[in-house]
């Protein structure tokens, strides 16, 4: 699932493109809005909100929009082929004279008044990359559910906004706790750095697709390790199962947590570990 610096990334594309111009192309492919027409409008801006889109419509409206697991938005020139999936998988298609944004696999695509922008994104906590950040109200709210594990609480996008699964094994690692660790439990002022922490990496990583969390780690390149040098290492535990920890050595082990893949060393994370 992209996580929140993808989804600004993708909407600073998607505003650069679209924003300003009147839209000579709309097509939303989905039964419910299917016979909207957008053409005319001009698109006013593309904001992210934790995970979500809003693409904002001269006339009052937004085009809200949400990646979860396999969605992409993706651009083209206009005239340019598209390249991102069989036809049947395109949801959306918003262009100008200049550009296309071609939306596939979109689990969440709806037309709504702006002014019930509320009603989809209002339950969400501090934007840890938004204009709302509060890093006080992140941890109060990371918090009040004392003994509800570090790993769900984090996930759990009403507590703070754009955290997904590669942060969360990322900090739980950096914290030096398993993810399954009441937050209750945590010792005094690790929250804090926790939250302090998940902001900087997502500020670090907003301005790239391909993320990173380690500095100057450094361990033998995988097998067919392609679009790496050899020997570089951007993240410390996710998706390194059975790799050496990059801190003591010990191999990374992974589970499920939530209905969701969770990554962590038993060497130098404490805590509890997977039923």
């Amino acid at each position: 699932m992209p996580e929140g610096d993808t989804v600004w990334l993708t909407a600073r594309k998607l505003h650069d493109s679209l924003a300003g111009r009147a839209l000579t192309l709309s097509d939303l492919r989905v039964p419910r809005f299917a016979t909207a027409d957008l053409t005319g409008r001009e698109i006013l801006d593309v904001t992210p909100r934790g995970k979500h889109l809003l693409t904002r419509i001269e006339g009052g409206l937004t085009l809200h929009s949400h990646l979860r697991m396999d969605g992409a938005w993706r651009v083209f020139a206009a005239g340019e082929r598209w390249r991102g999936g069989p036809s049947h998988q395109v949801r959306a298609v918003l262009g100008n004279t200049e550009h296309t944004a071609v939306g596939y696999r979109l689990p969440v695509l709806e037309l709504l008044r702006t002014q019930d922008e509320d009603r989809v994104v209002g339950h969400l906590g501090p934007d840890l990359l938004g204009p709302d950040w509060d890093p006080t109200t992140a941890v109060r709210n990371l918090l009040a559910d004392p003994g509800r594990p570090l790993g769900e609480t984090l996930l759990d996008q009403r507590n703070l906004a754009g955290i997904g699964n590669v942060y969360k094994s990322e900090l739980a690692f950096m914290a030096r706790v398993t993810p399954w660790l009441p937050v209750g439990e945590l010792a005094p002022g690790v929250p804090e750095r926790l939250v302090a922490t998940a902001q900087r990496l997502l500020e670090e990583n907003k301005n790239r697709f391909d993320r990173r969390t380690t500095t100057t780690a450094r361990t033998p390149a995988p097998v067919g390790g392609a679009g790496r040098r050899p020997g570089e290492q951007h993240l410390f535990v996710y998706g390194r199962e059975g790799r050496p920890c990059l801190r003591c050595g010990t191999a990374i082990r992974r589970a499920g947590q939530d209905e969701r893949v969770t990554y962590w060393c038993p060497g130098c994370q404490s805590g509890p570990a997977a039923a």
